[in-house]
């Protein structure tokens, strides 16, 4: 990707997550959290995950904004009044984003960049020889990773995303599933309270 578009979109996302902060209207903010994402998708696109750029707009920008959306346009949110935040609120709100950053630094300062290898066809096949030993000999992962012809090695994003998903984090992957099940029943529960007491 060149180097004026990675700063473009970039600014595209940042710029998308200061607006769901800074709008008190909650259409408003979530339609730059829509924007947000957009600009995410690109970068992912722009380092050659093209798959998962594709679910970002899909499930995120997609799915999970529409859902957002649906539950503030049944809940009826009025825009916020203004009030006085407490000196205890400001202080969180100064020292939660200096741990972050303080966090983002270190993590920055312990990784090696300068290890980062191109992906190639001769890469591919070195990966292949370091996945984990319970992937079968005969997978499409394997397969597809180790091609006898180096013109048809390649990365299968869908594959490797859904062995990682399904086996290492299908515990987590099933209680966000819950977690919105529950969040849109629960909307839907006080939408039908909101209107019986008007």
């Amino acid at each position: 990707m060149p180097t004026i578009l990675f700063y473009l979109f970039a600014l595209i996302m940042i710029g998308g997550g200061i607006g769901v902060v800074a709008l008190k209207n909650p259409v408003s903010s979530a339609l730059s959290m829509i924007v947000s994402f957009i600009g995410l998708a690109a970068l992912f696109v722009g380092l050659n995950a093209y798959f998962v750029g594709i679910l970002q707009i899909l499930v995120y920008t997609g799915a999970v904004m529409v859902l957002f959306l649906f539950i503030i346009m049944l809940l009826d949110l009025k825009k916020e009044e203004e009030k006085q935040f407490s000196s205890s609120s400001i202080a969180a709100g100064v020292v939660i984003p200096t741990l972050l950053v303080l966090q983002l630094i270190a993590v920055f300062q312990t990784s090696d960049f300068g290890n980062f290898q191109a992906i190639t066809p001769e890469s591919l096949a070195m990966s292949e020889q370091q996945l984990d030993p319970s992937i079968p000999a005969d997978s499409v992962i394997r397969s597809s990773m180790a091609a006898e012809n180096l013109a048809d090695r390649k990365l299968p994003d869908v594959n490797l995303i859904g062995h990682k998903l399904f086996n290492e984090y299908n515990l987590p992957l099933q209680i966000i599933a819950v977690l919105l099940l529950v969040a849109t029943v629960g909307c839907v529960a006080l939408s039908k309270k909101l209107k019986a007491k008007s």
